[in-house]
């Protein structure tokens, strides 16, 4: 997804940095320091694919020479605390070709910089993540004086305003914008965002909890930590100043939130408790939250004023085109339709049929709802001839590109992206008219604001909408749930008879898949030899390529995709699966070639997919095909609709292979066989989507680290991550009310509850009476003779208490809650006293030693996971010794992440890589700035990594795999420990940071 990312600094001396360093370090070149006499060589950086220096009307030509410009800058700026150049670092959309973002970067370049009379060395950064993503990226060096044919004048002030970088910051945005939907590509950036979330907040690195080093190691803050906390505290002061841009980011992907939602927010976006304290109170107590009430599980929810005025004129929208009828289509165009269809072999099902007189029967308003593989595309096109014979246009959208595509192929109804469609709106293109009919497919994918906005266009002009989904497949990744909403609201039409499936009993699967009976619909494909367990997820991957490749060369032209979760395992899966491609002969010549995704081997016969809508090609994001030519050039692919499509690799280069997609590039997919991997982070939306893509046959696979059984299976497949609207919760009697009411709130209960809170101390017991009469049995909550009132007279406490105190895993949970608690004090004691230079007291390491047993008896390794937290935030500690829950929530919940580090060794494997790599790049750019202190730091805790592999074979095993990650790229004597191969390959002696 592209993201939002502009960040403005200034490059100077008194940071201990250098112009001259600085531009060599971006640029990937060498050049000399005149000025130090030395030479600043780069050349070896990777990654940096445009470099250009630009200059505005009147500027001497000599300055176009990068080592020149920069040294004449050093000798004019004679202060020893000069400001040498600003530097406006960009993150250019993922979604981009090379080409396109390098000529994204200069027009932006030559329009807020250069045309302003700046000199702009513009420098384009195209590194890879350990995934295999893209992180483009642009640094552009500014000079901070004007300039003319006499050379250099005085600095000017304008350009460090405030105002100035908030219109780049703005600018930046529309650029983007504008230039993403030329593209038709499926993404948006808002300049008031973090990652795309509608904020004013800078993005931050995700480094978890601020990385404080401990001084006593001599270990330096490392650039990036530092980097990380400035940011931190500036979104934490924007926050406490309007708490406004807080509620927007948190309802970006949800209606509704908890206090545990806003202590998370708050703590990534604040530097410390007392920065925090004030985030949360500024949250608090903004005119902006609403409170909801408590659902199922005893949690206030929230949603703020903007959320709730959304969905009402949402729902304004749907009454109003729901009330008119201006759309009628006469009986005989229906069934001269009809019989059109017919002619053609298709011949609509009674509930298809229903569907096709619902939906032209003149109402502004139609929504179909039809489980996955019930034909609903093909009713589409008969409707479509339908409302074109009385005279309409029909149009087609969907949220993604290959959901439009697969909207079009199957109903013939010209289709696009909304994001395409929204973009022509906004510049006086493609408005809709009473005369058009818009089709919106996948709709229980599309969030609440964007629903909004398209019905609120379409009331106004008088148009007809058409709601085609299922609110059980994938969720939206904004915020709510409109399609589901609408639905409940206004109805529709439902088709339940599945035409997908040949057969009668994975029919019914998916039905039960539609309907939330996933261990039903897992019972009868294991039934059917159909479900495979393996020992490990390494071994269920094997078993699924070897049972792909039997049934591929079995039937070589039956359709097959495989699917899964995550984007690594993708990788892995094709990978798999290119090599029995390989080993059968089926592949021509391997041509390496560069793509966007970094480098990838294609050949004639190769699988592959299209990864970015291109007009010009016609493909679309999810488009599959195979290669027919291919070279270090061009490629030539046959899609699987039969079109043969040539392009230059310069041009397009969103390309990778096809033999494996995820789970979200699948819905709206059909194929003949599947063959599925499951990983934990599916659910009860994802799994309906991977089991019901298929005609004849489908394939699953999990293994037994990930699922202990089936049972386990099944309840993670079975998880319901259904999204909420927050007039889910509104006070009155309507459909919304009974979904509230399954999530654990009654609405007159929630009126005592607010009354109890507005009453006297001496009249709470005869409401607390009211609230146990008004709980239902069964809500999860205590019912009618659970009492605070005359049952606390009777035992002296609250029913509840007792319950809890009687219930052994609630009273487990407790004395883990206490155990921790006092752990986190005697830590936080010797921590206060190594503050003042004191020893501990032997009374001290006596409660540590104790609290420490205490803890791990009830919670096994508790004391070293949360000891490990500690020693990288101190903070953490007194924030549990505190007592308050909500304060220490952010350390609980980095202890649980040191758990399941300690628990996963690949994840610990994961983790040094990253840290061994950011110390690598830490120490680049502390060596550019000139800042040899801080180089020196980061070199000796690379060294310390490496050294500790000798203590640690089981992570020394782990890492055997990634020397290349690790930047190992010599070959070494196959005796060498792991450990000293990493010291040779970066200089870094024994562990003490040698190799300056």
């Amino acid at each position: 997804m592209a993201i939002y990312h502009l960040h403005v600094k200034v490059i100077g001396r008194k940071a201990g940095s250098s112009a001259v360093a600085s531009a060599a370090y971006r640029s990937a070149s060498r050049m000399r320091d005149e000025r130090i006499d030395r030479v600043q060589d780069f050349s070896a950086k990777r990654g940096v694919v445009h470099s250009e220096v630009m200059l505005p009307d009147g500027a001497p030509e000599h300055f176009g020479d990068r080592e020149r410009l920069w040294n004449d800058v050093e000798a004019f700026e004679v202060r020893k605390d000069a400001q040498l150049a600003r530097e406006v670092e960009f993150a250019i959309p993922r979604e981009m070709t090379q080409a396109q973002g390098i000529e994204l970067a200069r027009d932006f370049a030559r329009d807020q910089f250069v045309d302003q009379g700046m000199i702009a060395d513009l420098n384009v950064h195209w590194d890879f993540a350990e995934d295999g993503m893209p992180k483009p990226h642009a640094h552009v060096m500014l000079t901070m004086r004007s300039v003319d044919e006499n050379g250099f004048g005085p600095k000017v002030r304008d350009w460090n305003r405030t105002e100035m970088v908030e219109r780049w910051r703005e600018r930046w945005a529309e650029h983007v914008n504008e230039r993403l939907a030329e593209l038709d590509i499926d993404a948006r950036i808002d300049h008031r965002s973090l990652e795309a979330q509608g904020i004013g907040l800078e993005p931050q690195s995700q480094i978890g909890a601020p990385a404080q080093r401990i001084e006593g190691d001599g270990i330096e803050a490392a650039d990036r930590a530092e980097m990380h906390r400035e940011i931190a505290r500036n979104n934490g002061d924007r926050i406490i100043a309007d708490p406004s841009v807080a509620l927007d980011a948190i309802t970006h992907q949800q209606s509704t939130f908890t206090r545990r939602d806003m202590a998370m927010f708050a703590h990534r976006h604040s530097d410390g408790i007392d920065q925090f304290n004030e985030v949360m109170g500024a949250m608090r107590g903004s005119p902006g939250l609403v409170e909801l009430g408590q659902d199922g599980r005893g949690e206030d929810r929230f949603t703020t004023r903007e959320m709730i005025e959304t969905e009402q004129r949402l729902h304004r929208a749907a009454e109003m085109m729901a009330e008119r009828e201006r759309h009628d289509v006469n009986e005989a165009d229906r069934q001269a339709a009809l019989a059109r269809a017919e002619q053609r072999g298709l011949i609509l099902s009674g509930e298809q049929a229903e569907a096709l007189a619902h939906v032209t029967d003149g109402r502004d308003l139609s929504l179909v709802v039809g489980y996955a593989g019930t034909g609903k595309s093909a009713m589409l096109g008969v409707a479509r001839e339908a409302w074109e014979a009385a005279g309409f246009e029909v149009r087609g959208v969907a949220l993604s590109g290959i959901a439009a595509e697969n909207l079009e192929s199957g109903s013939g109804i010209a289709s696009r992206t909304i994001a395409s469609m929204e973009h022509g709106w906004q510049n006086g293109r493609d408005m809709l008219t009473s005369r058009d009919v818009l089709v919106i497919d996948e709709a229980g994918m599309v969030g609440t604001r964007q629903m909004e906005r398209v019905l609120s266009h379409a009331a106004e002009a008088g148009a007809k909408i058409v709601l085609v989904g299922d609110p059980q497949q994938l969720q939206s990744i904004e915020a709510g749930a409109a399609f589901r909403s609408i639905h409940e609201r206004h109805g529709g039409v439902e088709i339940h008879e599945v035409r997908r499936q040949r057969e009668d009993w994975q029919r019914d699967a998916t039905r039960d898949l539609a309907s939330g009976r996933t261990g039903n619909a897992i019972a009868a494909y294991d039934a059917h030899d159909m479900v495979h367990s393996a020992e490990t997820r390494e071994q269920a991957r094997g078993d699924l390529i070897d049972r792909w490749d039997r049934q591929r060369q079995a039937s070589p032209d039956a359709s097959r995709i495989i699917l899964t979760h995550t984007n690594a395992e993708v990788r892995e899966l094709n990978e798999a699966a290119r090599d029995r491609m390989r080993e059968a002969g089926d592949l021509g010549e391997d041509v390496r070639v560069m793509v966007e995704r970094g480098e990838r081997s294609f050949a004639v016969g190769d699988r592959v997919m299209f990864l970015q809508n291109e007009r010009g090609l016609s493909v679309k994001n999810g488009t599959l095909g195979t290669i027919e030519q291919v070279s270090a050039q061009s490629m030539t692919v046959q899609t699987d609709d039969g079109r043969s499509i040539a392009f230059d690799l310069k041009d397009y280069d969103r390309i990778d292979h096809g033999y494996a997609a995820t789970i979200h590039k699948a819905q709206g997919m059909t194929v003949d066989r599947t063959h599925v991997l499951a990983t934990p982070g599916m659910d009860a939306h994802g799994s309906y989507v991977a089991l019901s893509r298929h005609r004849d046959s489908m394939d699953f696979h999990y293994g037994r680290d990930d699922f202990a059984g089936q049972d386990r299976l099944v309840n993670t497949l079975s998880r319901d991550r259904a999204k909420d609207m927050a007039t889910d919760y509104e006070q009155q009697i309507d459909p919304a009310q009974d979904y509230a009411e399954r999530r654990g709130i009654t609405f007159r209960a929630r009126v005592a509850q607010i009354m109890r809170r507005l009453m006297p101390e001496r009249m709470r017991d005869a409401v607390d009476d009211m609230l146990d009469r008004l709980r239902a049995p069964g809500d999860g909550v205590p019912g009618p003779e659970a009492g605070t009132g005359r049952e606390r007279e009777r035992t002296g406490k609250p029913v509840v208490e007792q319950q809890i105190g009687d219930d052994p895993e609630a009273a487990l949970r407790r004395a883990r809650g206490r155990a921790f608690v006092r752990h986190a004090r005697a830590v936080d004691a010797i921590f206060k006293a190594q503050g003042q230079d004191l020893a501990a007291t032997p009374g001290q390491v006596q409660e540590l030693n104790e609290a420490r047993a205490a803890f791990n008896d009830l919670r096994p390794h508790g004391s070293h996971d949360a000891e490990a937290v500690y020693k990288k935030n101190p903070g953490f500690a007194a924030d549990v010794a505190s007592g308050d829950r909500e304060r220490a929530m952010p350390a609980r919940h980095a202890v649980q992440r040191e758990t399941e580090m300690r628990q996963n060794p690949e994840l610990r494997a994961d983790r040094f890589v990253e840290r061994f790599r950011d110390l690598k790049q830490t120490g680049d750019r502390q060596y550019a700035a000139g800042n040899y202190s801080g180089y020196k730091a980061a070199r000796a805790e690379m060294g310390n990594m490496a050294k500790s592999l000798e203590r640690d074979a089981q992570m020394e095993s782990l890492l055997e795999g990634r020397k290349k990650q690790l930047g190992i790229d010599m070959d070494f004597d196959s005796g060498m420990r792991l450990g000293r191969q990493l010291s040779l390959s970066h200089g870094l002696g024994r562990g003490r940071g040698i190799g300056l």
